[in-house]
Parts: structure tokens; sequence; C-alpha cells
């Protein structure tokens, strides 16, 4: 199978800002495990701009864009420098891939994407991907890395879409607030109602919400890939998710196409 997996900011680090160690070790040691069975696997990583906020002091994510730009450059050195070091202690070697909203909309640099991943994929090679938060700005901002991960999902044919965020998956109600809030399981279709679930923002730190993961199952589902949304806390629970069991909620992609 090829396996895009996105991680975000929630799961990678603490509400300080600084690294969730325990987690990501956990996580680079599952992938590390599904890539040696034989499986394609790129990861979408959220978590820059929140690093760099604890690795500068800041009391809170910034607002201002200069100074995301600033937390981005020196999270993101974070980032990369522990993926590198712990994906190594499994014999696999990461690639760096920053883009932006225009590395996917202007078809030119959409077809230079599109060869560099499919090259080190077939290099063997572990693609982590994120937005190129030093230099986006709102004219080639795609905004948040769910979309990318669908977006990523669907330049590569993937078989499957992991969204690992901090919840369990699309509930009835929030369930943060309401003790009552069911998980669905399955999703066939994107209605009116499903959307109404969504709710609002993310984390403090990060960018996301149910709205954006909505937003990636529509990209992911049009293009016949299935993705879940799962909680980041298990990342042991990639396993049950790749064989098709009860995790989170799967959005089924259509099969006409």
């Amino acid at each position: 199978m090829r396996i895009v997996v996105k991680v975000g900011t929630s799961t990678l680090a603490h509400r300080t800002g600084h690294m969730n160690i325990r987690r990501v070790e956990a996580l680079c040691k599952v992938l590390s495990d599904i890539k040696n069975a034989g499986h394609e696997v790129i990861l979408v990583s959220s978590g820059a701009i929140g690093m760099g906020v604890g690795k500068l002091s800041l009391s809170s994510r910034p607002e201002d864009i200069p100074t995301k730009q600033a937390a981005a450059a020196v999270g993101q050195c974070e980032l990369m420098y522990t993926y590198d070091r712990l994906f190594s202690e499994y014999n696999h070697t990461v690639a760096q891939l920053l883009v932006t909203g225009s590395d996917v909309e202007d078809p030119v640099r959409r077809e230079n994407f599109h060869n560099t991943l499919y090259r080190l994929l077939e290099l063997r090679a572990l693609p982590v991907i994120n937005e190129n938060d030093t230099i986006a700005t709102d004219e080639i901002v795609i905004g948040d890395n769910d979309t990318l991960s669908a977006i990523v999902a669907a330049t590569v044919n993937a078989d499957l879409l992991v969204v690992l965020s901090d919840i369990e998956g699309l509930h009835t109600a929030d369930p943060r607030s309401d003790p009552d809030a069911r998980l669905i399981d399955r999703v066939d279709e994107i209605t009116p109602g499903i959307e109404a679930l969504a709710g609002g923002n993310g984390t403090s730190l990060g960018t996301g919400g149910m709205v954006t993961k909505l937003r990636a199952a529509r990209i992911a589902m049009a293009s016949g890939i299935d993705m879940v949304i799962a909680n980041g806390a298990q990342p042991e629970k990639l396993y049950d998710i790749i064989d098709g069991g009860p995790v989170g909620t799967r959005f089924i992609g259509r099969r006409d196409l």
C-alpha cells in the first residue's frame, strides 16, 4: 500500500509547544515498521510553528506573519533534525519537502512536485512534507496540512490517507463539551448534516479543526482514496487502520473512479 499519514501539532507537541518526545518516538517506530512491511509511506507533518513557539519561549502562537515565519524557521529545524535522527535508527532515510500553494496550483511546479515525490518513493526514502510557513503569504498559502495531505494523497494515487489528531474522529457533537457525543465510524458521503458537525477551529498551537479535515476528506474521497481520522496519541493504531479495523472515522473513497 501507498499510505499518506498526516500528523498534527497537537500530536507532536505538548501544550507548552515543546516536543512530545515519547509520542514522536513511538510514531517514527511504527512508521518505520510499516515501511519494513513493504508499504510506501509519506508523512505530512505539522508542528514547525508550534515547536518554534516553544523554542523561542513565546507565550502563545503568534498572530503576525513575520513572527509566525520566524517561529516556523526555528521549529522546522528541530522537527527535521528529530525525524532524521529517529528514522535513521531504523535505517530509513527521510527527505524534506516544503511547499506552498504555487507548488500545487502551477502546472509546471505541480509536475516537478509530482516527479520528485515519485522518485523519492522509488529510492525508498520517506518524504516528510510541510507547508513552507517561512515564506507562505495569503497569496500562496495552502492554509492547513489536512488539505495538503489530501492533495499529496491524490497526487501520488495513495491507497490510504490517515489524519492523526487529538480526537478519536468525527462525532455527533463536540466530545470535549458533550459527554453524549458518539463517534461516527463510517462516512460514505459528506452531506450538509455531516458538515454541520464540523464545529470550529483546532488547538491553540495548530491551524486545523474538523472543518479542514472534512475538506481533506472531500478531496480524498473524490480521488477514490479512503481517509481515516484517528487519535494520534496511540500511533500503534496505524496497524489496525491499515488492516481496515474499526479505528476512528473512515471516509470511504468513491470506487467508481
